[in-house]
């Protein structure tokens, strides 16, 4: 298992609120508004629905009933329900929503870790767009891969993850250098953090090259978190501008 833990904040000059603000609203979303996990129509009527993107329409399905080919097991699939807003709003909708406690927390864990320098870099009004904007590319990024590979365009999207991966990608662009603390098995170790970003990246690639076979891999949205990522790192020296003329300046001295 190798998990971040934390990192070198000594530099940081300000408070992350926005930071701060986003994951305070991850936690409300699944608590309060999917009760859970629990609210599983809320969670399928404002999820980002592939099809519903792409035709700009809302899709309403029947419930199914699914059996695990290996044990047996019945459970019930809750259809797509009826989306009150617009259907493009989901893809902001479902960056504030999460699968389950796990996902979340893993989220969370990415986010806090990651968040707060780059909203230091960037001020806290370019950082709120930065998330929200390569959110929605990394969304954008989902529907047409899954449209491209011909997977199931019906399957809902929900999740930071997109949008984290752009943080994550700014990071390293910002301080390939900064340490970053990795949990391995019994031992914690430092790296730098284009090292630890970049081993991380590497692993969406390679997990999300299943995805060529047609098949959701493990039920990830590997094209999300590589796109956010790839989006994050283009879009960062337009929303870092000032930090990055900054650090040039200092090293021409």
């Amino acid at each position: 298992m190798v998990l971040p833990i934390g990192d070198d904040n000594r530099d940081r000059k300000t408070t992350p609120v926005v930071n701060y603000l986003l994951i305070a609203l991850n936690i409300f979303a699944f608590i309060y508004w999917q009760k859970w996990g629990h609210a599983e129509g809320v969670t399928f009527s404002y999820a980002a629905v592939p099809g519903e993107i792409l035709t700009g329409h809302d899709i309403v399905t029947d419930a199914k009933t699914l059996v695990d080919p290996y044990t047996g097991q019945r459970f019930a699939l809750p259809g797509l329900g009826i989306t009150p807003i617009p259907v493009f709003l989901t893809l902001f909708t479902s960056m504030f929503m999460h699968g389950g406690l796990s996902h979340l927390a893993g989220n969370m864990l990415f986010l806090f870790l990651f968040g707060d320098n780059v909203e230091d870099a960037m001020g806290h009004v370019k950082y709120l767009i930065f998330y929200l904007l390569c959110g929605v590319l990394a969304g954008l990024s989902h529907v047409f891969s899954t449209l491209f590979l011909g997977q199931n365009l019906l399957i809902p999207s929900l999740g930071a993850s997109g949008a984290i991966s752009a943080v994550m990608a700014a990071y390293m662009r910002l301080f390939p250098g900064k340490k970053v603390y990795l949990w391995i098995f019994l031992f914690i170790v430092s790296v730098p953090a284009f090292v630890a970003v970049g081993l991380w990246f590497a692993l969406q690639v390679i997990n999300g090259l299943g995805m060529l076979g047609g098949e959701e891999v493990g039920e990830v949205a590997y094209a999300a978190h590589i796109g956010g990522f790839i989006f994050g790192l283009l879009l960062t020296g337009r929303f870092a501008k000032g930090y990055l003329s900054r650090r040039k300046g200092s090293r021409g001295r």
